[in-house]
């Protein structure tokens, strides 16, 4: 499993959606990350269909996934968003970080060790503090990769 997850690109700052659906569709078009998807329409329709099974979030945290064969590895954006995102309802806490997660669909195991990582992170006030108190992409890329490389040598 390589070591690197987030390069740059990863990172899309001050999200202006504030609904679930456009800033998912925001994070997927403005993450350069996710260039070397050519039908990015087919990524947002397969993060969508397996949003209905119910989204994955808590602590102002939020996970889109989808799968697509246009990715060799899975590749991960983190949009950030100060104001915050209505992700549930307008009734629940805002999301204020959104990953967006693709992967090909071949590369389950992969994609499990990893996102098990994410996890890990984004239930860390710690970290979910550190993330919003960066104001440049690059700051908040080598945040997000020290944090990802000590979440798996902890997990490791």
């Amino acid at each position: 499993m390589s070591d690197t997850i987030f390069c740059p690109g990863a990172v899309v700052l001050d999200i202006k959606s504030q609904d679930k659906a456009d800033a998912i569709k925001e994070v997927v078009f403005r993450a350069q990350v996710f260039d070397c998807i050519f039908n990015k329409a087919q990524l947002i329709e397969a993060i969508f269909t397996r949003e209905e099974e119910g989204p994955c979030l808590g602590h102002g945290v939020a996970f889109a996934h989808g799968k697509t064969p246009e990715v060799p590895e899975m590749k991960v954006a983190l949009g950030i968003s100060r104001q915050g995102i209505y992700y549930a309802s307008p009734h629940t806490s805002l999301v204020h970080l959104l990953f967006v997660v693709a992967t090909h669909p071949s590369m389950h195991l992969d994609y499990l060790r990893k996102f098990s990582i994410l996890a890990k992170m984004a239930r860390r006030e710690s970290f979910r503090r550190e993330i919003l108190s960066c104001f440049a992409p690059e700051e908040a890329a080598s945040e997000l990769q020290r944090a990802f490389s000590l979440c798996r040598g902890i997990a490791g």
